[in-house]
């Protein structure tokens, strides 16, 4: 009966939860949760790599070096800062060459995640300047 039980309630869980929501590891960048200030209270560059490195920095799927790596940012880039976790920041960008509007420049009164026309990840906090916010 209590496998019975516990089956049922696998089976309703994975029906409600979206796939999306599913992947492995993934860790959304939140944003918002004011009526009053940006979605994202910050803009960035990246700075600080390593001359004799691989001149990149890398945006991760959670804010973790363990985590997959999604996409990779170079020396200069723009970023807006939209969430924080230890030295993690949770970052929005357009895409190399893009000049794309990320939709984080006015007030979202309530936290979600980040769904908008650019990309977002986690990087590490030690390879980025605050430049406003």
């Amino acid at each position: 009966m209590r496998l019975a039980i516990g089956l049922l309630a696998l089976a309703w869980s994975v029906a409600i939860v979206p796939p999306s929501a599913m992947s492995e590891g993934m860790d959304p960048v939140l944003v918002g949760g004011d009526e009053l200030s940006d979605a994202c209270p910050s803009l960035g560059r990246v700075i600080g790599l390593d001359p004799k490195g691989d001149g990149f920095l890398s945006v991760r799927d959670g804010p973790a070096a363990r985590m997959r790596e999604r996409d990779r940012l170079e020396p200069g880039a723009s970023v807006t800062i939209c969430d924080e976790r230890g030295p993690w920041l949770g970052v929005v960008y357009s895409p190399k060459g893009a000049s794309v509007d990320c939709d984080v420049s006015s007030p979202r009164p309530a936290r979600a995640p980040y769904d908008g026309p650019c990309r977002s990840g986690w990087v590490h906090s030690r390879f980025i300047e605050i430049v406003a916010g």
